[in-house]
């Protein structure tokens, strides 16, 4: 088959934990051609949405993990599948980056995860979906509904909902003296919606990325461990990963969201969950393939690209 990973620049990657890179060995262990673009490159033109894609050869070296050939125009429709791994922010050119990508689909393209359900799906919101595994949870912009909830509550995690990788996330306590400046920033004085979450203490056991893989779990997860006197478990935030086995409420979790979500399009999922509670439903890059990898020698790689070339057949 002949595959597109839309993906950031392939020099900024880092190939040692990057999942894309990941994907692309497997792909191209299982004999399948592997081309790459940037979300810059997409358009629409000549009739078709296009992109500038270079042909790669994948090595086993971290450090010199790929040779590019020449760009080429090519239409999306032409390749067997598009996988669109660009990591956010979710700004404007993301979102016009699905636009683009669900014309293509209209053309004949087959994008993964589908470009409409990555839209409709925020990576916060998305748990309100599924209430009975979250812990109390509001979504304001007013401050004084926000200051409201830290009230109630006595101990809240704050979070922007365009952000990632552990970025604008804080906890603030009933009596914290940066409360009022906290709460400021975030919410732009009315101006910017925020999340607000009831603190959950089992933190200091990890941040458990859950995969779900066409509904399925990966039967690993990856528990985050943040930095003493940390809140953030994020990797991007310093964090550190531990591989465990699922236990029998992240199993639940996911075989309760896993199927709804499948069904929308979305191949691939990572679910946050912080003790019994589902925190955050990642869509657009989910990451910790190596990791999980590397740790156990459970091939989450090959799950995906059996998913996805079941996917194909069952197009056709």
């Amino acid at each position: 088959m002949k595959l597109l990973f839309v993906i950031d620049p392939p020099e900024t990657l880092k190939a040692y934990k990057d999942s894309s890179v990941a994907m692309m060995r497997a792909a191209q262990a299982r004999g399948h051609a592997v081309h790459v673009c940037g979300t810059e490159t997409l358009r629409f033109e000549a009739g078709a949405v296009r992109a500038e894609a270079r042909r790669v050869a994948l090595t086993d070296d971290d450090a010199d993990w790929y040779r590019a050939g020449p760009p080429e125009t090519a239409a999306l429709a032409g390749f067997d599948a598009v996988l669109m791994r660009k990591d956010p922010p979710f700004d404007l050119e993301y979102v016009t980056a699905t636009w683009l990508l669900s014309l293509a689909e209209r053309e004949g393209a087959r994008v993964f995860n589908r470009p409409a359900a990555v839209r409709d799906a925020n990576e916060k919101i998305g748990i309100l979906e599924f209430p009975q595994f979250t812990v109390p949870t509001i979504v304001a912009r007013e401050p004084a509904r926000i200051h409201a909830f830290i009230d109630a509550e006595g101990d809240v995690i704050l979070k922007r909902l365009d952000s990632m990788g552990g970025e604008s996330i804080f906890r603030v306590r009933r009596g914290d003296p940066n409360r009022n400046a906290i709460v400021e920033v975030m919410a732009r004085g009315g101006a910017r919606s925020v999340m607000a979450q009831r603190y959950i203490p089992e933190i200091r056991d990890g941040d458990k990325r859950v995969l779900l893989i066409d509904g399925r779990a990966v039967p690993w997860c990856l528990a985050r461990l943040a930095r003493p006197g940390e809140t953030r478990a994020n990797l991007a935030a310093g964090g550190t990963g531990v591989a465990r086995p699922l236990g029998a409420r992240e199993r639940e979790i996911a075989a309760a969201v896993g199927p709804v979500l499948a069904a929308r399009g979305l191949l691939l999922v990572g679910l946050d969950v912080i003790g019994d509670w589902l925190t955050e439903v990642n869509v657009t890059s989910p990451t910790c393939f190596r990791e999980i990898q590397d740790q156990t020698g459970f091939d989450v790689s090959g799950m995906f690209l059996e998913a996805l070339e079941a996917r194909l057949r069952a197009a056709r």
